[in-house]
Protein backbone atom coordinates (compact mmCIF):
# COMPACT_ATOMS: atom_id res chain seq x y z
CA UNK A 1 0.00 0.00 0.00
CA UNK A 2 1.46 3.36 -1.06
CA UNK A 3 1.68 6.00 1.66
CA UNK A 4 0.34 9.42 0.74
CA UNK A 5 3.07 12.08 0.73
CA UNK A 6 2.86 14.38 3.72
CA UNK A 7 2.73 17.92 2.35
CA UNK A 8 3.00 21.17 4.28
CA UNK A 9 1.29 24.14 2.65
CA UNK A 10 3.15 27.43 2.92
CA UNK A 11 0.14 29.72 2.67
CA UNK A 12 1.99 33.07 2.09
CA UNK A 13 1.10 36.38 3.70
CA UNK A 14 -0.96 37.77 0.82
CA UNK A 15 -3.05 34.62 0.51
CA UNK A 16 -3.64 34.55 4.26
CA UNK A 17 -4.60 38.22 4.51
CA UNK A 18 -6.27 38.98 1.18
CA UNK A 19 -7.21 35.82 -0.71
CA UNK A 20 -7.69 32.73 1.49
CA UNK A 21 -9.63 31.08 -1.33
CA UNK A 22 -6.25 30.41 -2.96
CA UNK A 23 -5.20 28.45 0.11
CA UNK A 24 -8.41 26.41 0.07
CA UNK A 25 -7.93 25.76 -3.65
CA UNK A 26 -4.35 24.62 -3.06
CA UNK A 27 -5.47 22.18 -0.36
CA UNK A 28 -8.17 20.75 -2.66
CA UNK A 29 -5.76 20.29 -5.55
CA UNK A 30 -3.16 18.62 -3.35
CA UNK A 31 -5.69 16.30 -1.71
CA UNK A 32 -7.18 15.41 -5.10
CA UNK A 33 -3.64 14.47 -6.18
CA UNK A 34 -3.37 12.04 -3.27
CA UNK A 35 -1.46 14.12 -0.73
CA UNK A 36 -1.99 14.42 3.00
CA UNK A 37 -1.98 18.18 3.57
CA UNK A 38 -1.12 20.06 6.74
CA UNK A 39 -0.83 23.80 7.36
CA UNK A 40 1.77 24.47 10.09
CA UNK A 41 0.40 27.07 12.48
CA UNK A 42 3.86 28.39 13.32
CA UNK A 43 4.57 29.59 9.78
CA UNK A 44 5.30 33.27 9.20
CA UNK A 45 6.30 35.50 6.29
CA UNK A 46 9.02 33.98 4.12
CA UNK A 47 11.21 37.04 4.76
CA UNK A 48 11.31 38.23 1.15
CA UNK A 49 10.56 41.93 1.89
CA UNK A 50 13.52 42.09 4.27
CA UNK A 51 15.71 40.15 1.84
CA UNK A 52 14.83 42.39 -1.11
CA UNK A 53 15.63 45.46 1.02
CA UNK A 54 19.11 44.15 1.87
CA UNK A 55 18.25 43.25 5.47
CA UNK A 56 19.97 39.86 5.59
CA UNK A 57 19.93 39.69 9.40
CA UNK A 58 16.14 39.84 9.70
CA UNK A 59 15.70 37.67 6.62
CA UNK A 60 17.91 35.05 8.25
CA UNK A 61 15.99 35.23 11.52
CA UNK A 62 12.69 34.71 9.67
CA UNK A 63 14.21 31.87 7.65
CA UNK A 64 15.18 30.05 10.85
CA UNK A 65 11.56 30.18 12.03
CA UNK A 66 10.26 28.89 8.71
CA UNK A 67 12.82 26.09 8.53
CA UNK A 68 11.83 24.91 12.00
CA UNK A 69 8.09 25.14 11.30
CA UNK A 70 8.38 23.06 8.11
CA UNK A 71 10.79 20.41 9.35
CA UNK A 72 9.78 16.77 8.96
CA UNK A 73 7.45 17.04 5.97
CA UNK A 74 7.99 15.16 2.73
CA UNK A 75 7.32 18.28 0.70
CA UNK A 76 6.64 21.98 1.19
CA UNK A 77 4.29 23.45 -1.42
CA UNK A 78 3.76 27.16 -2.08
CA UNK A 79 0.99 28.74 -4.24
CA UNK A 80 3.37 31.56 -5.20
CA UNK A 81 6.48 31.62 -7.36
CA UNK A 82 8.03 34.51 -5.44
CA UNK A 83 7.68 32.98 -1.96
CA UNK A 84 8.56 29.57 -3.34
CA UNK A 85 11.65 31.05 -4.95
CA UNK A 86 12.65 32.65 -1.66
CA UNK A 87 12.58 29.34 0.19
CA UNK A 88 14.10 27.32 -2.62
CA UNK A 89 16.68 29.66 -4.12
CA UNK A 90 17.64 32.22 -1.47
CA UNK A 91 17.40 30.58 1.95
CA UNK A 92 20.65 28.58 1.65
CA UNK A 93 22.63 31.74 0.84
CA UNK A 94 21.56 33.34 4.12
CA UNK A 95 23.77 30.95 6.09
CA UNK A 96 27.49 30.20 6.03
CA UNK A 97 28.60 27.07 4.11
CA UNK A 98 29.31 24.07 6.29
CA UNK A 99 27.04 25.16 9.15
CA UNK A 100 24.03 23.18 10.45
CA UNK A 101 21.80 26.12 9.47
CA UNK A 102 23.03 25.98 5.89
CA UNK A 103 22.37 22.24 5.77
CA UNK A 104 18.85 22.73 7.14
CA UNK A 105 18.15 25.48 4.59
CA UNK A 106 19.40 23.27 1.75
CA UNK A 107 17.22 20.41 2.97
CA UNK A 108 14.16 22.67 2.96
CA UNK A 109 15.11 23.95 -0.49
CA UNK A 110 15.22 20.43 -1.88
CA UNK A 111 11.71 19.69 -0.57
CA UNK A 112 10.09 22.97 -1.66
CA UNK A 113 7.97 23.30 -4.81
CA UNK A 114 5.58 25.82 -6.33
CA UNK A 115 2.04 24.43 -6.39
CA UNK A 116 1.42 23.87 -10.12
CA UNK A 117 4.91 22.53 -10.81
CA UNK A 118 4.53 20.16 -7.85
CA UNK A 119 1.25 18.83 -9.17
CA UNK A 120 2.58 18.21 -12.67
CA UNK A 121 6.21 17.26 -12.08
CA UNK A 122 6.13 15.48 -8.71
CA UNK A 123 2.60 14.07 -8.48
CA UNK A 124 2.20 13.47 -12.21
CA UNK A 125 -1.13 15.28 -12.52
CA UNK A 126 -2.06 15.65 -16.18
CA UNK A 127 -5.60 16.97 -15.88
CA UNK A 128 -8.05 18.40 -13.36
CA UNK A 129 -11.79 17.95 -13.01
CA UNK A 130 -12.92 21.54 -13.36
CA UNK A 131 -15.12 23.60 -15.66
CA UNK A 132 -14.61 27.29 -16.43
CA UNK A 133 -16.31 28.49 -19.60
CA UNK A 134 -14.36 31.73 -19.94
CA UNK A 135 -11.70 33.16 -22.24
CA UNK A 136 -8.57 33.66 -20.15
CA UNK A 137 -5.04 34.93 -20.57
CA UNK A 138 -2.05 33.92 -18.43
CA UNK A 139 0.70 36.13 -17.02
CA UNK A 140 4.08 34.50 -16.35
CA UNK A 141 5.14 36.02 -13.03
CA UNK A 142 8.85 36.78 -12.90
CA UNK A 143 9.97 34.70 -9.92
CA UNK A 144 8.08 31.61 -11.00
CA UNK A 145 9.31 31.85 -14.57
CA UNK A 146 12.91 32.91 -14.05
CA UNK A 147 13.77 31.28 -10.75
CA UNK A 148 11.65 28.12 -10.89
CA UNK A 149 11.11 27.49 -14.61
CA UNK A 150 7.31 27.64 -14.43
CA UNK A 151 5.84 28.17 -17.89
CA UNK A 152 4.44 25.07 -19.57
CA UNK A 153 3.06 23.51 -16.37
CA UNK A 154 0.16 25.94 -15.77
CA UNK A 155 -0.78 25.91 -19.43
CA UNK A 156 -0.83 22.10 -19.48
CA UNK A 157 -3.33 21.96 -16.63
CA UNK A 158 -5.42 24.84 -17.98
CA UNK A 159 -5.79 22.86 -21.21
CA UNK A 160 -7.69 20.21 -19.24
CA UNK A 161 -10.28 22.64 -17.80
CA UNK A 162 -13.58 22.09 -19.56
CA UNK A 163 -14.84 25.12 -21.46
CA UNK A 164 -11.73 27.23 -20.90
CA UNK A 165 -10.17 29.09 -23.83
CA UNK A 166 -6.60 30.34 -23.40
CA UNK A 167 -5.77 33.52 -25.35
CA UNK A 168 -2.06 34.23 -24.99
CA UNK A 169 -1.20 37.89 -24.56
CA UNK A 170 1.82 39.40 -26.28
CA UNK A 171 4.85 39.58 -23.98
CA UNK A 172 3.24 37.33 -21.37
CA UNK A 173 6.70 36.92 -19.83
CA UNK A 174 7.28 40.64 -19.28
CA UNK A 175 7.17 41.93 -15.68
CA UNK A 176 3.97 43.63 -14.53
CA UNK A 177 5.95 46.20 -12.52
CA UNK A 178 5.15 44.85 -9.06
CA UNK A 179 8.47 43.33 -8.04
CA UNK A 180 7.71 43.40 -4.31
CA UNK A 181 9.35 46.54 -2.96
CA UNK A 182 10.26 47.68 -6.51
CA UNK A 183 6.82 49.23 -7.05
CA UNK A 184 7.28 51.26 -3.85
CA UNK A 185 10.84 52.39 -4.56
CA UNK A 186 10.30 53.19 -8.24
CA UNK A 187 6.58 53.96 -8.65
CA UNK A 188 6.87 55.82 -11.95
CA UNK A 189 8.82 53.04 -13.65
CA UNK A 190 6.51 50.44 -12.12
CA UNK A 191 3.41 52.23 -13.38
CA UNK A 192 4.83 52.52 -16.89
CA UNK A 193 5.45 48.78 -16.94
CA UNK A 194 1.98 48.14 -15.55
CA UNK A 195 0.30 50.28 -18.21
CA UNK A 196 2.02 48.27 -20.95
CA UNK A 197 0.94 45.04 -19.29
CA UNK A 198 -2.67 46.27 -19.02
CA UNK A 199 -2.65 47.09 -22.73
CA UNK A 200 -1.35 43.62 -23.54
CA UNK A 201 -4.08 42.05 -21.44
CA UNK A 202 -6.76 44.11 -23.21
CA UNK A 203 -5.40 43.21 -26.64
CA UNK A 204 -5.71 39.49 -25.86
CA UNK A 205 -9.50 39.82 -25.74
CA UNK A 206 -9.61 37.73 -22.57
CA UNK A 207 -12.35 38.01 -19.98
CA UNK A 208 -10.15 36.81 -17.14
CA UNK A 209 -6.50 37.32 -16.20
CA UNK A 210 -4.76 34.39 -14.49
CA UNK A 211 -1.37 34.07 -12.81
CA UNK A 212 0.32 32.04 -10.11
CA UNK A 213 1.50 34.87 -7.89
CA UNK A 214 -0.99 36.89 -5.87
CA UNK A 215 1.24 39.96 -5.57
CA UNK A 216 1.36 40.34 -9.34
CA UNK A 217 -2.36 39.67 -9.61
CA UNK A 218 -3.28 42.31 -7.03
CA UNK A 219 -1.04 44.81 -8.81
CA UNK A 220 -2.60 44.13 -12.21
CA UNK A 221 -6.14 43.87 -10.86
CA UNK A 222 -5.80 47.28 -9.24
CA UNK A 223 -4.64 48.84 -12.49
CA UNK A 224 -7.39 47.19 -14.51
CA UNK A 225 -9.98 48.45 -12.05
CA UNK A 226 -8.64 52.02 -12.28
CA UNK A 227 -8.89 51.76 -16.05
CA UNK A 228 -12.50 50.54 -15.72
CA UNK A 229 -11.55 47.35 -17.51
CA UNK A 230 -14.09 44.50 -17.44
CA UNK A 231 -11.30 41.92 -17.17
CA UNK A 232 -11.42 39.88 -13.96
CA UNK A 233 -8.33 38.62 -12.14
CA UNK A 234 -7.97 35.22 -10.48
CA UNK A 235 -5.24 32.95 -9.17
CA UNK A 236 -4.79 29.89 -11.37
CA UNK A 237 -5.33 27.57 -8.38
CA UNK A 238 -8.90 28.84 -8.01
CA UNK A 239 -9.71 27.91 -11.61
CA UNK A 240 -7.97 24.52 -11.49
CA UNK A 241 -9.80 23.66 -8.25
CA UNK A 242 -13.17 24.90 -9.51
CA UNK A 243 -13.45 27.51 -6.76
CA UNK A 244 -14.57 30.45 -8.88
CA UNK A 245 -18.00 31.31 -7.47
CA UNK A 246 -16.73 34.12 -5.27
CA UNK A 247 -15.72 37.63 -6.31
CA UNK A 248 -12.62 38.17 -8.45
CA UNK A 249 -9.48 39.74 -7.01
CA UNK A 250 -10.06 43.41 -6.22
CA UNK A 251 -13.85 43.10 -6.13
CA UNK A 252 -15.99 43.50 -3.02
Amino acid sequence: MTTSPRVALFVTCLVDLFRPTVGFAAVKLLEDAGCTVEVPHAQTCCGQPAYNSGDRADAGAIARQVIEAFAGYDYVVVPSGSCGGMLKKHYPGLFAPGTPERAAAEALSARTHELVSFLTEVMGVERVEARYARKVTYHDACSGLRELGIERQPRALLASVEGLELAEMTEAQICCGFGGTFCVKYPDISNDMLEKKAASIAESGAEVLLAGDLGCLMNMAGKLKRLNSPVESRHIAEVLAGLTNGPAIGEA
